[in-house]
């Protein structure tokens, strides 16, 4: 059997296919079969010696869609002309305005039915976003004055994990009026922390998100 030279090429054009059809039947609704269908003359088994399982790929789908939030989370981390506090509202800001999160919404499973996957966020979570983002920007704020807490790496993990986890649509069968009332129990719990960095802005544009993933769901 030929080798496969442009393995690269090949996992791209899965993945490109797996988006458009999982923004477009929902992801419960796409099968292999689908896939292969779009692949333009590639077989089953090009899939599964990339990928094990439908789940596989929706789980490299959204981390190809999560590296360029994890750039812009890098790059506002390590402004120097903004203070710690700023650069959290700074995070929650771009993190939920650019215009590709609407894709990912419209892609997400329902994470309850998908406990690998809910893990999966979880780890990248606690490992990965608050040790390497958030707490280094809690501990610029604590250093300027704009951010009062003497456990830094609880609190990093404990605002990450109610951001990604907690208000994530995806994770809790929650109505519009069940996840508004979270979004106003995250701001209040913020503030608390003297982070008064969730606006009004801010909480349309994660119901505008939550609407989407609701919609895609409910067509399902």
């Amino acid at each position: 059997m030929a080798r496969n030279k442009h393995p690269e090429e090949t996992v791209n054009r899965i993945l490109e296919a797996a988006t458009r059809l999982f923004i477009e039947k929902g992801y419960e609704h796409t099968s292999i079969q689908d896939i292969i269908s779009n692949l333009g003359g590639l077989s089953k088994g090009a899939i599964y010696h990339h990928f094990k399982s439908k789940e596989d790929i929706l789980e490299a789908v959204t981390d190809k869609m999560t590296e360029e939030s994890n750039k812009i989370l890098e790059k506002i981390r390590d402004r120097e002309d903004l203070t710690g506090k700023e650069k959290m509202k700074m995070i929650f800001k771009e993190s939920v305005g650019r215009s590709d999160m609407d894709d990912l919404f419209a892609v997400g499973p329902d994470l309850s039915n998908n406990p690998r996957l809910l893990f999966s966020t979880f780890r990248d979570t606690v490992d990965n976003v608050a040790p390497f983002y958030i707490r280094p920007i809690i501990e610029q704020g604590i250093a300027d004055g704009t951010i009062q807490t003497d456990y830094p790496a609880a609190l990093s993990e404990l605002v990450t994990l109610a951001a990604n986890i907690w208000i994530n649509p995806m994770v809790f069968n929650n109505t519009m009026e069940e996840y508004c009332r979270k979004l106003m129990v995250f701001k209040q719990m913020m503030e608390g922390f003297g982070l008064d960095i969730v606006d009004d802005e801010l909480i349309e544009r994660m119901r505008e998100l939550a609407a989407v993933y609701l919609e895609t769901k409910n067509k399902q």
